[in-house]
């Protein structure tokens, strides 16, 4: 059974379809990534998954339970592109109200609080103002949170945006630490550098239809990079923006 399925998904706003008969099984452990330009349907893939919205047909099911089940969302962390945390908190106060929505005990949550600061390398800053953190400790802080839970399936969107380099190459050491769990990764991102380097399979979508989805590894060859594919696969499709 795959982590993720979506069997001929429709999700259609207005007058515009975000998703044109989608089909997507992710495998449990697999590090998968949606690639594809602005509106393009990842988004919209991610919500679903999220229950924040639901198909217009079609299903979508996260470990045999559909997305429409709250239940669905216990097993899952998730980190948004933008995500916002009071000036005023800490670190660890923002990881604390977090403990408090798992509905976990005060021991139970100081030591998941503390085995994933260890894991995002913020133990000595957990106590200071997320208002004095660099953008690349802030998103260290909300991968924290989507770790709280000891989730089997990761939702990251866009999570090193705005990162320099020596960001981004931390984010990525933290994720790929992460493959001994047996973790699910499910990450949308734009910078494909990163995710020939992270996941192991990924598809490229574009105006709501999946065009291509392969390993990394078939994907790339023939000396070409995984930004060179992204170009080929998508030219022929991508015409003006929805």
């Amino acid at each position: 059974m795959g982590a993720i399925i979506l069997q001929s998904v429709v999700k259609k706003y207005v007058s515009v379809t975000a998703l044109n008969n989608v089909s997507l099984t992710i495998e449990e452990g697999e590090f998968f990534a949606l690639l594809g330009p602005n509106g393009a349907g990842k988004t919209s893939i991610i919500r679903i998954l999220l229950g924040f919205s639901h198909p217009t047909s079609g299903t979508a099911s996260i470990h045999g339970i559909p997305c429409t089940d709250p239940s669905a969302r216990a097993g899952i962390g998730y980190l948004p592109e933008n995500l916002r945390i009071p000036s005023f908190l800490s670190g660890k106060d923002f990881l604390k109200r977090h403990a408090e929505l798992n509905r976990m005990t005060k021991d139970e949550a100081e030591r998941a609080i503390d085995r994933v600061l260890e894991i995002v390398g913020m133990k000595d800053r957990s106590g200071d103002r997320t208002a004095n953190y660099s953008k690349g400790m802030f998103q260290r802080i909300g991968l924290a949170a989507a770790l709280l839970n000891s989730p089997k399936l990761l939702i990251l969107d866009e999570p090193t945006n705005g990162l320099d380099p020596i960001g981004i190459c931390e984010f990525r050491m933290i994720l790929e630490r992460l493959k001994a769990d047996k973790i699910t990764l499910l990450l949308n991102s734009h910078i494909l550098s990163e995710v020939e380097r992270i996941c192991s399979s990924a598809a490229i979508m574009n105006k709501g239809n999946i065009l291509v989805k392969d390993t990394i590894e078939n994907l790339v060859k023939d000396g070409e990079s995984l930004e060179d594919v992204f170009v080929r696969v998508v030219a022929p499709h991508h015409g003006s923006a929805q």
